[in-house]
């Protein structure tokens, strides 16, 4: 029997691999912080984050441009060259897939493999059909080698509007309440100023800056005229949608009116390349996207508060649950104490993101408040 041949060159030891993947995992992270720079800024586009390790130790950084300018790697690679290093044997560390095909900008996978790189570590794979492991395969084509899944919990998490929209056709959406500690989200006469303090409505302000859309149902609008724009956060304002017709007269214009199913409203909107949908309100609106099981996260602001009775308005219109077995049932995400209030985000417990429509393919009550 012929002895297996050995590759010193090819094989390393515990201790190598050990210190590989701890450089892995803090570079990937960086990553991470990286795009979250640009988060409000690059949509309908993934905010990608790229960090450079070139072989004389030196780091460089890049996130992607708003739409039209260089995505992350073009950058952290013009970064290197700006300082007049060389990439080449250098490795690259991509929050996602890169990009294969020409758009706007030239392919992303082509400029590594032209930069000679060594090796690029991807967190998570592009589910966009014109990638979809186009770009890991132009890379190992090219010799490069390549390693994916290198906290690719933390990059789902931070690109799952993206990821959603790419694989559903329809935006992400995030559904936002504010109660207080007994569940009442505006008083019996419809007064729900404020219910909750100004670190909790600055909170929202950069939610909807993270939001390509923000949706609210007329009634909320007849009730409460908010203009829902971005003010107390940096980033800008989302596309306004009523369900629903606005008075001519209303804070919210210019926005887009929208009627009829819910699945449909998404996949205008998904359409239109929203890729995140924050819905404040009100109740009735809440309670259609909440039962028709088209929200992807929860986000409950809670003030330490009681109305102490039963005559409060609450955060869903209509019938609830008429049996313990039929109780909606989600997972606690995270909790954020915001000056006196709490958030609290939650996921359904099966994380399915709202189903396209079939043979589709990815490309009104008073409101809790909303100003």
């Amino acid at each position: 029997m012929e002895a297996p041949s050995t590759l010193p060159t090819m094989v390393k030891d515990g201790h190598d691999e050990a210190n590989e993947r701890e450089r892995d995992t803090r570079e990937m992270r960086r990553a991470v912080d990286v795009a979250a720079t640009v988060r409000t800024s690059t949509a309908p586009n993934p905010w990608v984050g790229c960090v450079i390790l070139t072989t004389d130790g030196r780091r460089f950084e890049g996130a992607t441009h708003p739409p039209g300018g260089p995505h992350a790697e073009a950058e952290a690679l013009a970064a290197v060259r700006a300082a007049g290093a060389d990439p080449a044997g250098s490795t690259a560390y991509v929050t996602l897939e890169p990009c294969s095909h020409l758009g706007r900008t030239p392919p992303c996978a082509d400029a590594l493999v032209d930069a000679k790189v060594g090796r690029v570590v991807v967190a998570v794979e592009d589910p966009d059909w014109k990638v979809a492991g186009q770009g890991l395969s132009r890379l190992r084509q090219a010799g490069i080698a390549v390693t994916t899944g290198v906290e690719a919990e933390a990059v789902t998490e931070q690109l799952l509007p993206y990821l959603t929209h790419r694989r559903t056709g329809r935006p992400f959406v995030v559904l936002k309440m504010a109660a207080t500690l007994d569940g009442g989200t505006a008083a019996p006469d419809g007064d729900s100023r404020w219910i909750t303090g100004p670190q909790a409505r600055a909170d929202v302000h950069r939610l909807r800056a993270e939001s390509g859309a923000v949706l609210v149902g007329a009634g909320t609008v007849r009730a409460d005229d908010p203009s829902l724009t971005v003010r107390d956060a940096p980033g800008p304002d989302p596309l306004r949608v009523v369900l629903g017709t606005a008075p001519p007269d209303a804070k919210v214009h210019p926005c887009l009116g929208v009627q009829g199913d819910l699945g449909a409203v998404l996949d205008q909107l998904g359409d239109r390349g929203i890729l995140q949908l924050l819905v404040e309100g009100g109740a009735t609106v809440a309670a259609s996207f909440h039962h028709r099981g088209l929200v992807d996260r929860y986000v409950l602001y809670l003030a330490p508060a009681f109305f102490g009775g039963r005559d409060a308005l609450g955060l869903f219109n209509g019938r609830g649950a008429a049996t313990m077995a039929d109780v909606w049932r989600g997972r606690f995400l995270a909790a954020t104490t915001l000056g006196d209030d709490l958030r609290v985000d939650v996921a359904p417990s099966t994380s399915t993101p709202s189903t396209p429509s079939p043979g589709r393919t990815a490309p009104a009550g008073r409101g809790e408040e909303s100003n």
